[in-house]
């Protein structure tokens, strides 16, 4: 009898969070101080997502795959000087993609944000990008006026999920390749404890692996079975031999944490460490060598209460195993790959 307990334990823990969590703000903008605009080259599709904490906020950065495109995250390494960042970008286009973070400097220097320097403001902006060049036409990719345009429609509002900015041309299960993949996007989730305390989590979905459901260990979306129409399992795949990790890293999962928790830089470095844990559970397999796994953490310190990196963290994997299940419920098709929605 233990078994069908503990599953519906989970069921049980499952829905209590999603109702704590989707009570009224529930996406990464509940934390007071975020603000998350979208720009989105729907021509491909590709585009990019800023998260911008214009006050500055102490920042840290995880990475777990092996094929990462980034900017300007050495700065948030605990042993290094900045201590506060004042955006992130995600992006699509692999490391094209990066030059959107230059548009978000531009728009934030323009409103004197930044550390001061004689006349100018350097405002520290490091970004992540996915690759998504096997989706429409490869030669478009976010630039640094897409930065711009999504930092000047950045807001407080509940972000917008599915197929935009980032997550506009991410797709999910590609064990077998592009012709049996899905189709991924944003998500986002954030759970409020009784007490005030706020964690959040924004993610873009371009996994190699399938989405799984924690609560039950379905597969949500992820890699089809040849005629198109089910799930083919990844995990059955890969305890078949079916599955190598051969071939080039088309992939890559970036998210961000934001609580109004005061930490250090050591600290949301261990909630970004932590949160890693909902990228397992929510993605199989994942942190692959094709992979470029990111989760960046921001702490506006909002909350006056002492809280440790530990408890954050646990919440920060629960809501960011949240986001991604979301992304996949979010997303809509594009050519060649189908969404969850339109396989149902």
């Amino acid at each position: 009898m233990r078994f069908p307990v503990a599953a519906a334990l989970a069921v049980i823990t499952a829905t209590t969070l999603a109702a704590q969590s989707r009570s009224t703000n529930p996406t990464l903008t509940a934390v007071p101080g975020i603000t998350v605009g979208h720009q989105t080259l729907r021509e491909r599709p590709t585009g990019c997502t800023v998260v911008l904490a214009e006050a500055g906020v102490t920042a840290a950065v995880d990475v777990r795959g092996a094929a990462p495109a980034t900017r300007e995250t050495d700065l948030l390494d605990p042993v290094n000087s900045v201590q506060v960042a004042h955006a992130i970008v995600l992006a699509g286009g692999s490391a094209f993609g990066l030059d959107a973070a230059s548009g978000v400097m531009r728009f934030l220097e323009e409103k004197k944000i930044g550390f001061e320097f004689g006349p100018a403001r350097v405002p520290i902006v490091p970004a992540a990008a996915l690759f998504d060049l096997g989706v429409g036409n490869g030669l478009i990719r976010p630039t640094a006026d897409c930065g711009y345009a999504a930092a000047g429609a950045a807001s407080a509002a509940p972000v917008l999920e599915g197929s935009v900015g980032a997550g506009a041309g991410a797709t999910i299960g590609k064990s077998n390749g592009s012709t049996h993949a899905m189709k991924g996007g944003i998500g986002s989730a954030s759970i409020e404890l009784p007490n005030g305390l706020i964690v959040s989590a924004l993610v873009a979905v371009n996994a190699f692996g399938d989405v799984i459901d924690p609560a039950t260990g379905a597969v949500v979306a992820g890699v089809r079975t040849a005629d198109g129409r089910s799930m083919a399992d990844a995990r059955v795949r890969l305890r078949a031999g079916a599955i190598t990790f051969g071939g080039s890293a088309q992939n890559t999962t970036l998210g961000v944490i934001a609580t109004n928790a005061r930490l250090s830089k050591t600290d949301a470095k261990r909630v970004a460490q932590m949160a890693h844990d909902g990228y397992a559970r929510a993605i199989a397999p994942v942190h692959t060598p094709v992979d470029g796994d990111t989760v960046f953490v921001l702490a506006t310190g909002g909350y006056a209460r002492s809280v440790t990196a530990g408890q954050v963290g646990a919440l920060a994997a629960d809501v960011m195993a949240q986001a991604i299940v979301r992304a996949a419920q979010q997303a809509t098709s594009v050519a060649g790959f189908p969404a969850l929605r339109d396989l149902r």
